[in-house]
């Protein structure tokens, strides 16, 4: 069966891992290989001691997109819930796949900013507003949401499923699922 990269960026709480987690019992459900690489997860195991400068944040996002590709190269459909915050290296995992040949498709979870700070899955943007921290993305960090995404998902007006569904209606459409 032939693997894919599934990049999902947004704001923090904009319902990335979520989403990610509802598709990956899906397609476990239909007999795929899922792996879901949270962005949280990966910060603690594989990118303990990066900070979150531009830097830092690069080097996270081609960490976990040379472990997606390489998971899709070997039949598994990688899901990306990462916020990687910039264009360029969001691109850079894009050509990385290109190159390899395996299929990577970015989706946008495109939450606003008003909408994830209600949620506030991990009361980020309550330290923020208190001082205690800085650099959220898209508070007082950059947000360079996609211009083109292979899918834009408003997780705001529907359903964890609701979206898993047109998620998994990409994967269809490509002979991915």
């Amino acid at each position: 069966m032939t693997g894919a990269t599934v990049w999902l960026t947004g704001l923090p709480s904009a319902g990335k891992t979520t989403i990610a987690y509802a598709l990956a019992e899906r397609l476990r459900g239909e007999g795929r290989r899922a792996e879901v690489l949270d962005g949280d997860e990966i910060r603690e195991f594989l990118s303990a001691g990066l900070g979150f400068t531009r830097a830092d944040r690069h080097t996270n996002v081609q960490r976990i997109g040379f472990v997606a590709e390489l998971l899709a190269s070997n039949g598994v459909i990688a899901l990306v819930p990462v916020i990687a915050p910039y264009a360029d290296s969001r691109e850079a995992v894009r050509k990385r796949h290109q190159t390899e040949g395996s299929a990577y498709l970015e989706v946008h979870v495109a939450t606003p900013v008003e909408v994830c700070s209600e949620r506030d899955v991990k009361g980020l943007y309550a330290k923020q507003a208190a001082g205690e921290i800085s650099g959220l993305t898209g508070v007082d960090d950059p947000y360079e949401a996609p211009e083109s995404p292979d899918l834009r998902i408003e997780s705001h007006t529907q359903t964890v499923q609701e979206s898993a569904a047109a998620l998994h209606g990409l994967l269809v459409e490509r002979g991915l699922a």
